[in-house]
């Protein structure tokens, strides 16, 4: 199995881990003992996060990418 290979396999993963949290967490806070409007308020905040924590996460890889890209260029 080549490296390119084994990053994409933990890539997904990852990817797996952290889809099923967020599934297993929304379904625990709509089974949860709340009231409807704290609940979707609750789910609002949530994805309100996961979408900073993502974007953040794709600025990062787009940064080591164009860092790792300009280090070959100039060694090249």
């Amino acid at each position: 199995m080549s490296e390119s290979d084994e990053r994409n396999a933990l890539l997904y993963l990852l990817a797996g881990v952290g889809i099923g949290a967020l599934i297993g967490a929304a379904a625990g806070m709509l089974f949860a003992p709340k009231a409807g409007s704290e609940t979707r308020d609750e789910l609002v905040e949530k994805v309100k996060e996961l979408k900073a924590k993502t974007e953040q996460w794709i600025a990062e890889q787009r940064a080591k990418k164009a860092a790792v890209e300009a280090a070959e260029e100039v060694g090249a």
